[in-house]
């Protein structure tokens, strides 16, 4: 091979690099937001803040879409990979099973998914401790709590919800043995994300058994609960987003779980592979704010904040659900 041609196959090759890293740069992201919608005042809505803080940051656009129906989910994968959109971000493990087979079929371009874990070199997968932000609330409501009954109402029964009760029951039993703790699941099916009317109904009966604090892990549904705990002048806890605003003064605290971060960070610069978000890593927490400061006095501020620091010196271990398959502890 004489001098021109090396120099010639080198230079082709250095462009054709340079094509690609130019054309990933050029990419659009993209963000699918699962049922419920981008509005949900809650773990949607925590995603699309993450992705327009981006926005707003580097002036660039963004590809999304709202999944509506349980069908759309690889189609609408699918299609944004088509479209060159990298990375693609799907929002809620209900989305596993499609984004996984659409990453393989595009092993070039960048995935991530919320409250899922994908192996594939090309998916991020974001998971949080929500069984740590859940025991710190349920500290916090039993302590709170009158009657020493509190209540949680958590949305489709899968093992995820499931992770955030038995967190919360964790909490509130270390707190105080002789508590009671009243559970109900909304549904199991993904309408029950979105049904306010129930979740007023189930928290207006758990209040009617004595509770007097009640956890909403369910979503949309969550809204209900709020305004049955605003009604009968009990309180209640959000989840995801800071909810603490939704009903000002009967919201003891909100659950806080970063997606809104999780999915900045991504976004300013994906890499494959697990990230657990827990109390240590800033994933999960507990909200004070102005809405709630009449709520949350300093000695009980000061407590949970005691707690908060066992667990993240690893004084207090919290049983994680979804490890264990069971909530024994």
């Amino acid at each position: 091979m004489n001098a021109f041609s090396l120099f010639s196959r080198t230079a082709i090759a250095l462009a054709v690099t340079v094509a690609a890293q130019v054309a990933q740069a050029e990419a659009q992201p993209a963000v699918i937001f699962d049922m419920g919608g981008k509005f949900d005042k809650s773990f949607n809505e925590a995603a699309y803040r993450g992705v327009e803080r981006w926005k707003k940051e580097t002036g660039k656009t963004y590809l999304e879409f709202e999944i509506s129906n349980d069908t759309q989910r690889a189609q609408a994968i699918r299609r944004m990979a088509e479209r060159g959109a990298s990375p693609i971000i799907s929002v809620g493990f209900a989305q596993a099973s499609a984004l996984e087979q659409v990453a393989k079929d595009f092993p070039k371009t960048q995935f991530a998914i919320v409250d899922a874990k994908v192996n594939l070199p090309n998916v991020q997968s974001l998971l949080f401790k929500e069984h740590e932000g859940s025991y710190l609330v349920g500290a916090m409501a039993i302590l709170a709590s009158k009657t020493g009954k509190v209540g949680f109402v958590g949305g489709m029964d899968i093992p995820l919800i499931r992770k955030f009760q038995c967190g919360y029951e964790q909490g509130v039993k270390a707190t105080n043995p002789k508590a009671e703790v009243f559970t109900n699941m909304t549904g199991t099916t993904s309408t029950a994300w979105a049904d306010p009317t129930r979740g007023g109904e189930l928290a207006k009966a758990q209040f009617a058994k004595g509770s007097d604090v009640v956890f909403a892990a369910a979503g949309g549904t969550g809204t209900g609960v709020y305004q049955a705990a605003k009604d009968a002048g009990k309180l209640a806890i959000g989840v995801d987003s800071n909810q603490n605003h939704m009903q000002p003064g009967t919201m003891l605290t909100s659950m806080v779980k970063r997606v809104d971060v999780a999915v900045y960070n991504v976004l300013k610069g994906w890499k494959p592979g697990l990230s657990d978000l827990g109390l240590k890593e800033g994933g999960v927490d507990y909200a004070l704010d102005e809405y709630n400061a009449k709520l949350v006095s300093p000695a009980l501020k000061a407590k949970v904040e005691a707690i908060k620091a066992d667990i993240i010196a690893g004084k207090i271990k919290v049983v994680d659900y979804m490890a264990t398959g069971n909530c024994k502890y």
